[in-house]
């Protein structure tokens, strides 16, 4: 299979020098190119297949936004990775509005952009599998956070249904008579199947409007109450919610230990990565916690300070962070070690945050 080609466009000469000698070890990945003008840019996009564009916003003449409109328009395939040291949310908002695959800040470790890169090129087409081996909401949330344009086609026990995304929205979704909402709450109240993904497939009509959170939670509502018969302890409920975020959770690179404490400061779910099970004891950890939040809660009346959100603490280990849910008392333990990303890991925690603050409160 022929390598993937990535082209990386600033105006610093320097930057682009030390960027390609520093990823010219994953030459066996893929081909490096790099300009320092966009006008370089799109006359290479002219002459070869691109598949990804790490390109800086802040050029002259044609800026990195202006180049990602060109590559959208013309190359809708190209992947584009923007990165800037004028970072915003505006910024960030511009650019994903504008279908920016990804967003990177200088300075930035070049280990991250590396990794960013090769997750990218090993990306596949398109993939299957069973609906018992990965969860199907799992699958519609990964295309809806990623803004992307997919259909997923869905096989069930007796039916066939399919769900279409648009730029990360539901769009439309039909099996049999079904097509719309209506579609789409049956495809989800499945319980195994097979699905095929086709990535950018486009839907030949607009039949849903709801966002798609709303969506994922009213289906997901519907296909419990359809599913369980038996009255359910809803505690139960919650705690195979959360351990299901945790498993997921646990898995990202660095993580020794996450745990969400209730409103009393205790452990309700704890989740310990296989490697350090007999390093950490959550009941110990419990106890200094508590005296801990103690000799904070003192501090914050002294300081006139109120409602927390975080508390960081970093050692020459690591990272010990404490997250509180919105709007909530309940808050997240995280543990991790230097080989984390802590930068990455606060974009991992806050996606989190959301699915937990959901689960916790149904």
């Amino acid at each position: 299979m022929p390598l993937k080609n990535v082209l990386v466009v600033d105006d610093e000469e320097d930057l682009t020098w030390s960027i390609s000698k520093h990823l010219s070890k994953d030459k066996d990945q893929y081909n490096l190119n790099a300009v320092n003008s966009a006008a370089d840019a799109l006359d290479l996009l002219k002459k070869k297949t691109i598949e990804l564009v790490i390109s800086d916003i802040r050029m002259p003449e044609i800026s990195g936004l202006d180049l990602l409109l060109k590559i959208r328009e013309n190359y809708p395939e190209t992947k584009v990775i923007i990165m800037t040291a004028y970072g915003s949310s505006e910024i960030q908002e511009e650019a994903n509005k504008h279908g920016c695959f990804k967003y990177i800040e200088k300075p930035f470790e070049i280990n991250d952009l590396r990794q960013m890169i090769l997750d990218t090129v090993s990306e596949k087409k398109g993939f299957e599998g069973k609906i018992s081996d990965f969860q199907l909401s799992d699958l519609i949330q990964m295309n809806c956070m990623g803004r992307l344009t997919n259909a997923i086609t869905v096989k069930g026990e007796e039916q066939e249904g399919i769900i279409y995304f648009e730029d990360g929205n539901i769009i439309h979704s039909n099996v049999g008579d079904l097509e719309g909402e209506d579609a789409f709450y049956e495809i989800i109240s499945w319980q195994g199947g097979e699905f095929s993904i086709n990535k950018g497939a486009k839907a030949k009509k607009e039949s849903i409007v709801k966002g798609w959170q709303s969506l994922m939670l009213e289906g997901l509502r519907r296909s419990d109450e359809h599913n369980k018969k038996d009255k359910i302890n809803p505690a139960d409920i919650r705690k195979d919610q959360v351990q299901e975020i945790f498993s997921k959770f646990i898995n990202t690179k660095g993580i020794h230990v996450i745990a969400l404490f209730d409103k009393n400061s205790k452990p309700f779910v704890t989740e310990i990565h296989k490697d350090y099970k007999n390093k950490y004891n959550i009941e110990d950890i419990t106890v200094q916690l508590n005296n801990l939040l103690g000799e904070e809660g003192k501090l914050s009346k002294i300081l006139n300070l109120s409602t927390k959100r975080e508390i960081t603490l970093e050692y020459n280990e690591g990272l010990l962070k404490l997250t509180w849910l919105p709007d909530d008392q309940e808050f997240l333990l995280l543990l991790a070690d230097h080989s984390s990303n802590f930068g990455l890991l606060r974009i991992e925690t806050k996606k989190y945050l959301k699915a937990l603050g959901t689960a916790f409160k149904n």
